[in-house]
């Protein structure tokens, strides 16, 4: 039965939200929701892979990649964490089960995409974000200090507004339209980010930005709200929901990007940000709604071998990477900006943490440089769990006072939870953040957002 109090309370279960949990102490309460199943995050999408610090040699290359994908508009202290830690997160990844590919010698058989100088980047297939969060998954399922809760949404904070404030729990709503509060010691946001506010993203489309919304109602600050990723290439379609992705991956192997002409248009290995813009451009030019993507000037079995997955998607749509060219077309995919934090993920409201992609703690920039995310998620992700044991050693080893029961008057009188419409909460929401996003960049909203619903 769900309780009304737990130490912890994880909204999210992305990579970021899992690593959190399993990052903290067996004998803490926790509770974790998610909007929808538990499998379905964008983390279980990444297709690419997961940066790596490859040697000592490698940090200043690393460094400079990260930050020149950033326009340097990056936090130099959280890039310089990111990095030196990326090789204990890795470990502990295998410790989990997490399975590389390695070349015939046990070696890893890193990869490269765009922007990176050198190949750093670990994968699985091109299914690393499977990989990964599935072993996750069976970790957290495994602890039976963690209860989770699916298809259940958090539709506001608990606190009362002040600055001087603490963030006291959150108010759910169950999928048996049930409206309660619980409360907790420490709140962690995971929700990801705002791809399910767009026509075309490659996220799922319950990933609406609740938590930026949420925030913005709670004077919590938000930062680089506008700093929003458009993936280059995502199998253009005239189907509506989740656009699938085309791992920047295969440009790294050496695919081309090819206008209706069949002429390339564009260095294929430039910062996802300047790749998107030349594609949107040449679109506008010859006014079409996609451009093509050719692999199969490379070796066939290579194709299949090296991207199993993105090969059968493609050919389930009609399309053989290893014979003809496949119509691509920009799609949102990641929020570099978010809820704002420190390096331990520690949120302007006290007792309120934000990790993943649902953080801003300055690491990509303006721009996140490819492989990235997965990293800066798990390494912010264990740092909160550290920070969150340390602000509460004063009350673990106190008798946690857990009652089963919940009184139903209890339930916060908010707007959100007066408005039962999941509709009007999603309009309210998105307008919220389209209303940000605008007020800190009107140039992209005009380019990219406008037009995005």
């Amino acid at each position: 039965m769900m309780q009304s109090k737990y130490q912890v309370i994880v909204v999210g279960t992305g990579a970021a939200g899992l690593y959190t949990a399993l990052s903290l102490p067996k004998d803490m309460q926790i509770l974790m929701i998610t909007k929808d199943a538990m499998e379905n995050s964008d983390s279980y999408l990444a297709q690419g892979g997961i940066s790596v610090l490859k040697d000592e040699e490698d940090y200043e290359s690393y460094f400079e990649d990260t930050m020149r994908a950033g326009h340097y508009e990056n936090n130099k202290e959280s890039v310089q964490v990111m990095i030196k830690s990326s090789r204990s997160i890795i470990n502990e990844l295998i410790g989990y089960g997490v399975e590389f590919d390695c070349n015939e010698d046990g070696s890893f058989a890193y990869t490269r995409e765009g922007a990176h100088s050198t190949y750093r980047i670990l994968r699985h297939d091109d299914m690393t974000g499977k990989e990964i969060t599935s072993k996750l998954i069976m970790q957290v399922k495994s602890r039976s200090n963690i209860e989770v809760m699916e298809y259940t949404t958090m539709i506001d904070l608990i606190s009362n507004g002040d600055t001087s404030s603490a963030c006291e729990g959150i108010v759910i709503e169950k999928s048996t339209g049930e409206i309660r509060n619980v409360y907790a010691d420490a709140v962690i946001l995971a929700t990801g980010g705002i791809g399910g506010l767009f026509k075309n993203s490659t996220n799922f489309t319950h990933i609406t930005g609740d938590s930026f919304a949420i925030a913005l109602r709670h004077n919590v600050e938000l930062q680089d709200i506008h700093y929003i990723q458009i993936h280059p290439t995502a199998l253009y379609t005239n189907k509506k929901g989740r656009k699938f992705l085309i791992s920047e991956s295969l440009r790294g192997e050496g695919a081309l990007l090819l206008n209706s002409k069949g002429e390339r248009f564009v260095n294929e290995l430039l910062p996802r940000d300047v790749v998107s813009a030349a594609i949107k451009e040449e679109m506008e030019k010859e006014g079409t709604d996609h451009i093509y993507l050719k692999l199969s000037h490379l070796p066939a079995d290579m194709i299949i071998k090296r991207f199993p997955n993105i090969y059968q998607k493609c050919l389930e749509e009609g399309y053989d990477l290893t014979k003809e060219p496949i119509p691509v077309a920009p799609a949102q995919h990641y929020l570099m900006g978010g809820v704002k934090v420190d390096i331990n993920g520690a949120t302007t409201l006290k007792n309120l943490y934000a990790v993943g992609e649902t953080a801003c703690n300055g690491v990509h920039g303006a721009n996140r440089l490819a492989s990235n995310s997965l990293l800066e998620s798990l390494v912010f992700a264990k740092r909160a769990a550290v920070k969150i044991v340390e602000e509460n050693k004063r009350v673990i080893d106190k008798q946690l006072q857990i009652s089963a029961e919940y009184d139903a008057d209890e339930v916060q009188e908010t707007l959100e939870s007066q408005v039962l419409d999941d509709h009007k909460r999603y309009e309210l929401f998105r307008q919220l953040i389209w209303k940000e996003i605008k007020r800190e960049d009107e140039t992209f909203y005009v380019r990219w957002c406008n037009n995005a619903y």
